[in-house]
């Protein structure tokens, strides 16, 4: 997954084309594992069960790690997932699942109207669809001497960090979960503060 921020949906956006008298509802929405997308794909066909086709693309993480899926979902072979997947992959958003749903009206769209009847809808979901920032968070132990406890609870939130557990025994140990991009530096603080004297791990 990028270490680094990147856009994400903030919600569940849906759009709705005509095309020749078929119905095309293009759904968008949040995907940060490939479960989630196959569980939120699952729902939306039980949502419209008299649909002829579902055909969806997702895109789980960002950057250059990526996990991609798509299907044609009976569409002839090339025709619905792969141009809804370049649609997607060209919108500069991560972790996310568009499914067009459609409805046939009757009249064959053929091949090249099929692909721009499935990246239209598509792209105008997206361009719907609110997103926000997803700042990639790591959680890591420290154990350290009681007498760190105040400075450690200072430097935790300078860097942006939340404690999700503590425990005391002979030293105090926290788990605490910081932005991603700020590990390496307060480990490197804490080090130096500590004189060394404290232990980190890195799930």
């Amino acid at each position: 997954m990028s270490s680094e921020p990147y856009p994400i949906p903030t919600q569940e956006t849906q759009i709705e084309l005509i095309v020749v008298n078929s119905r095309f509802i293009a759904t968008a929405m949040l995907a940060d594992t490939v479960v989630s997308a196959r569980e939120s794909l699952a729902r939306i066909r039980a949502a419209m069960p008299d649909a002829n086709h579902h055909v969806y693309a997702y895109r789980v993480g960002y950057g250059n790690s990526v996990i991609e899926g798509m299907s044609d979902d009976g569409e002839p072979t090339g025709t619905a997932g792969p141009p809804a997947l370049a649609v997607l992959r060209g919108a500069d958003i991560g972790d996310t699942l568009v499914v067009v749903t459609r409805y046939f009206g009757g009249t064959k769209l053929g091949t090249g109207g099929l692909v721009r009847a499935y990246s239209d809808a598509t792209r105008q979901v997206l361009e719907a669809l609110p997103r926000q920032l997803k700042i990639p968070r790591q959680q890591i132990g420290i154990e350290f001497a009681y007498s760190f406890y105040e400075r450690m609870k200072l430097l935790i939130a300078e860097y942006d960090g939340t404690i999700d557990d503590e425990t005391f025994g002979q030293d105090a140990s926290l788990i605490i979960t910081l932005p991603q991009a700020n590990v390496e530096a307060f480990s490197a603080r804490i080090t130096d503060m500590t004189a060394g004297r404290v232990e980190i791990i890195h799930f």
